[in-house]
């Protein structure tokens, strides 16, 4: 159906189609073309998601996915009651380059020099509320199943470690307040085109595509640290000198303030391996996804005294220990 789109929308005859473990995208020429369903996304974040594309394409990003005009000379169609966008990206040749830190730095540096006004997608100085909130709902269900029998394993899991969990919240959005009370905030902290979760994988295949729809306007901080945090739980007993590197090579194109360093930590701090995890148990209906969600949570509690020393040793380990940046004292 997809193909069947491509040429009754935008007059697009694909010659192959491919997978790379994202989306299956169709070959012309050198050329790529991704069929994006949008039926649920709301208009205006779609108009904010193509002044990103726009924005990034027109500043030098080869590697962004830029929207494509129908037939009809709009963005968006609609088949039978689906919204659809097509992205375009240019074939590219494998990029051997895996330097992560510099990449993103200068993906954030284009990022920076956007000049406009978002609601839909804007996240700078919205990550204690959203905390607080995602928080609160935890906290109601976790209080309405104590007052229950556990009916399996993960609930047991989940009502053991709640608690512990709610502890790293509170001390997380104490050291986010203390950050924004506390530091001098300079032009390395404007708010930039950053991923709602960014990790390694998400540019180390062949393709390296840059997905509008992966993104958000936020600090860069947000992308510093989930990179980090994806890194921690792929490969925590080697972690070191991967960060240092990483952030080294970030620091090549733009130094990393003490502001920055702090709201890195500060998400550092909020479990959101936890609480994705305990929130994808609850939505999926799948008994494999499920067993598979359990034991990543078996995991999580297992090894979280691990954890603990890695935030307790962090400024350590990045190799920007100051004497002004504030640690958590049960974590020291």
């Amino acid at each position: 159906m997809s193909k069947d789109i491509l040429e009754l929308y935008y007059g697009i005859t694909p010659q192959q189609s491919i997978n790379d473990g994202y989306a299956i995208r169709f070959v012309v020429d050198n050329s790529l073309y991704t069929l994006v369903p949008v039926t649920h996304v709301e208009e205006d974040t779609l108009i904010e998601l193509y002044e990103m594309s726009d924005h990034m394409a027109k500043n030098g990003d080869k590697k962004v996915s830029t929207f494509v005009e129908g037939k009809n000379k709009k963005y968006l169609v609609t088949h039978d009651d689906q919204d659809y966008v097509l992205l375009h990206n240019h074939y590219l040749q494998p990029n051997q380059n895996n330097n992560t830190g510099r990449k993103l730095a200068i993906f954030h540096e284009r990022g920076r020099l956007i000049r406009a006004d978002f609601k839909e997608l804007n996240r700078v100085g919205q990550w204690k509320s959203y905390w607080i909130k995602r928080l609160e709902q935890m906290e109601n269900v976790w209080a309405g199943m104590i007052s229950e029998q556990p009916r399996d394993e993960f609930d047991h899991l989940f009502i053991k470690s709640f608690p512990y969990y709610l502890g790293l919240c509170e001390n997380a959005i104490q050291y986010l307040t203390d950050t924004e009370l506390d530091e001098q905030v300079t032009h390395l902290d404007m708010g930039s085109i950053c991923h709602q979760r960014f990790h390694d994988h998400l540019w180390q295949s062949q393709l390296e595509i840059h997905n509008p729809f992966d993104w958000v306007f936020d600090h860069p901080a947000r992308d510093i640290s989930e990179w980090i945090r994806s890194s921690y739980f792929q490969n925590s007993r080697t972690i070191q000198p991967e960060i240092v590197r990483f952030l080294n090579d970030y620091q090549s194109i733009t130094p990393i303030s003490a502001f920055t360093l702090r709201l890195t930590y500060s998400r550092l701090l909020f479990p959101l391996h936890y609480f994705q995890c305990v929130e994808e148990y609850f939505l999926t209906s799948s008994e494999s996804v499920k067993k598979h969600l359990e034991e990543k949570l078996a995991k999580y509690i297992r090894d979280a005294k691990q954890y603990e020393l890695f935030l307790g040793n962090f400024f350590k380990i990045t190799g920007m220990q100051q004497s002004d940046l504030p640690v958590i004292d049960w974590l020291a």
